[in-house]
């Protein structure tokens, strides 16, 4: 039996648009009750640790080609604590993050590599005191999952390493040597399926 060249013409057509339709993207929002970020900078022989507690940001997935994902994340320089409220006060001063005229510290990926089965270089701009640099993060995907009540998760963690006179967070001059040039970063985070 030929069909109708209408016919015919409406099934191409929707053909067309089943094979052109994009796969579908999920947005997933930080929880920090859940996540963590932290950091830790060379003190004469040792290592002093760091985080910040108050942050936000979104992490946006192609299941079918996690190279298209994205990130985007906020963090709140008020919120650090090094565990000692003297040398917290120290770095919220100017002469380190300026917490009163830079109050947040940005990231937004620019590009995603794929290095292995769950592991990506995810390149993006760091903004801390206003400076703007490009620094990669080592990221491992831990999976994806259900949480409570229903929740949908995905669980990450990455890390880098970045120079803090890049940023202009130096200090001053005469503890040049008793602190390190290099400030370690690590990050892990659950994130919610937005619904």
């Amino acid at each position: 039996m030929k069909l109708p060249s209408k016919i015919l013409a409406i099934a191409a057509v929707a053909s067309g648009l089943a094979t052109a339709a994009p796969a579908a993207v999920e947005t997933y929002t930080i929880d920090p009750v859940h996540s963590a970020v932290g950091f830790s900078i060379r003190h004469f022989v040792s290592k002093v640790p760091g985080r910040f507690t108050q942050f936000s940001g979104t992490i946006t997935v192609d299941r079918d080609n996690l190279e298209n994902s994205s990130v985007e994340a906020t963090i709140d320089v008020g919120s650090l604590n090094t565990f000692n409220e003297h040398r917290d006060a120290d770095l919220k001063a100017p002469i380190y993050f300026d917490a009163m005229k830079f109050g947040s510290i940005t990231f937004k990926s620019t590009s995603w590599k794929k290095t292995g089965d769950a592991t990506f270089d995810v390149t993006g701009n760091l903004t801390i005191k206003g400076i703007s640099k490009e620094v990669v993060l080592k990221v491992t995907l831990l999976g994806f999952g259900p949480g409570m009540r229903g929740a949908q998760l995905s669980g990450w963690e990455a890390s880098t390493t970045i120079l803090k006179a890049d940023f202009g967070v130096t200090g001053p001059a005469m503890l040049g040597k008793a602190l390190g040039s290099e400030v370690a970063v690590s990050i892990s985070i659950e994130a919610d399926l937005k619904q």
